[in-house]
């Protein structure tokens, strides 16, 4: 059976709050979720899940070699954009860099656990995946095929 983890983009376009039986939460998805809470139920409701997660091996943690990889594509899409640009680093949106950077370790987090991430920002991961192939599904698609 696929195995699924959902962006960020996804959990709170969609206003998920139920999640599938094979269903893995990232811990950099309960990053931003935790660290954007609107108040202390919701926060206290992410931390459960962190440690619901956790004690049932369905938490996908980061690790040494994920961060590296991170980097190297965040470098590899820096130098595309350059050499698209004469040289100069076009202009980013504040906080671009920081969303890419989350968005690259979610990738080569779920990568290393074989699970399949499901996002509302498809242009972002697919340009992660263009350095290092991982199982990518729009939000859309996974709505249309498991509702």
């Amino acid at each position: 059976m696929t195995a699924f983890t959902f962006d960020t983009s996804f959990i709170i376009a969609r206003k998920l709050s139920v999640y599938p039986d094979n269903f893995f939460y990232s811990d950099v998805v309960l990053l931003e979720l935790i660290g954007s809470a609107k108040d202390e139920a919701e926060f206290k409701r992410h931390q459960a899940a962190r440690r619901e997660n956790l004690l049932d091996d369905r938490l996908i943690v980061p690790n040494e070699e994920d961060w590296l990889m991170a980097s190297k594509i965040l470098y590899w899409l820096e130098q595309g954009k350059r050499r698209g640009n004469k040289g100069m680093a076009p202009p980013k949106r504040p906080g671009a860099t920081q969303r890419m950077a989350l968005d690259a370790l979610i990738a080569m987090s779920a990568r290393r656990y074989d699970v399949t991430v499901v996002t509302e920002n498809y242009d972002d991961f697919n340009a992660i995946k263009y350095y290092r192939d991982f199982k990518l599904m729009r939000g859309s698609e996974f709505l249309d095929r498991f509702g």
